[in-house]
C-alpha cells in the first residue's frame, strides 16, 4: 500500500509538471486531495444512507484535524512568518465568516443539511 501511494505521488507530480503546472500547486493538490481520501467514501456512504450528520460531521471535523495538525507540524520544523499585509485582508474575513457562522447555528441549534 506504501509502494502504491509513493508510485500515485510520484506519477501525480510528473504528470503536473509535464503539464507545465507550479510546483506549489502540485503540492498542494496532492496533499489535498491525499489528506481527504480517507473521509471521501465515508462521506458519500453517509449521503447514500441519507445520514446527513455523520458527512457533515466527518468533513469538518477532518478539515478541523488536518489543518490543526499541518499547522502545528509545520511550526514544530520552522515557525510560520505571517506578514502584516495578510494579517490584514484576511482576518476581517475570517472574522466575518466565523461570526456568521456561529450566528446561523444560533438561530436554531444545528446546521441544516438539506
Amino acid at each position: 500500500m506504501v509502494l502504491s501511494a509513493d508510485w500515485f505521488i510520484e506519477g501525480s507530480a510528473a504528470t503536473a509538471a509535464h503539464l507545465g503546472l507550479p510546483p506549489l500547486l502540485i503540492g498542494l493538490v496532492i496533499i489535498g486531495l491525499g489528506s481527504s481520501a480517507p473521509e471521501m467514501p465515508i462521506s458519500g456512504q453517509a449521503a447514500i444512507q441519507n445520514n446527513p450528520n455523520l458527512a457533515l460531521g466527518n468533513a469538518v471535523g477532518s478539515n478541523i484535524t488536518n489543518i490543526g495538525l499541518i499547522l502545528s507540524v509545520t511550526t514544530l520544523v520552522k515557525p510560520l512568518t505571517i506578514s502584516h499585509q495578510i494579517l490584514r485582508r484576511e482576518l476581517p474575513l475570517l472574522i466575518l465568516i466565523s461570526i456568521t457562522a456561529c450566528l446561523l447555528i444560533a438561530v436554531d441549534q444545528k446546521i441544516a443539511v438539506y
